[in-house]
């Protein structure tokens, strides 16, 4: 995996029952963004060119902008689309078959969410 994100287990675990609505945060502070469920870390974004491009990528998937530092936006999105945004956020964007698997999975949690992101 990238250094520039983590992703914790407990994504991995939320992702293990599908839901239709999950109310995800993405939060910006002084490290990176972090998107959590209920208080519990689920990726995080280090503050780094990659790191901050994972994440705006991710933010894309969930259909919502990067909130601005020492801020927070709320997604509301199913387990699918958390799949995706939580498999971009994982992406080794120095490879240029990254971009094509990322096109694609922006594509796919544009059609769950059922239309474009804001971003």
């Amino acid at each position: 995996m990238p250094m520039h994100t983590r992703i914790h287990s407990y994504a991995e675990e939320l992702l293990a029952t599908p839901r239709a609505h999950l109310r995800l945060d993405l939060g910006q502070d002084d490290e990176g963004l972090k998107l959590t469920y209920q208080g519990k870390a689920l990726v995080e974004c280090y503050l780094t060119r990659e790191g901050m491009a994972a994440g705006a990528y991710m933010a894309r998937a969930l259909g919502v902008g990067v909130p601005p530092l020492g801020s927070s936006i709320t997604a509301r999105v199913g387990t699918g689309v958390l799949f995706r945004a939580t498999a971009i956020a994982s992406l080794d964007f120095s490879k240029e078959e990254s971009m094509v698997l990322l096109e694609r999975w922006l594509e796919e949690a544009d059609q769950q969410r059922g239309g474009p992101s804001e971003a």
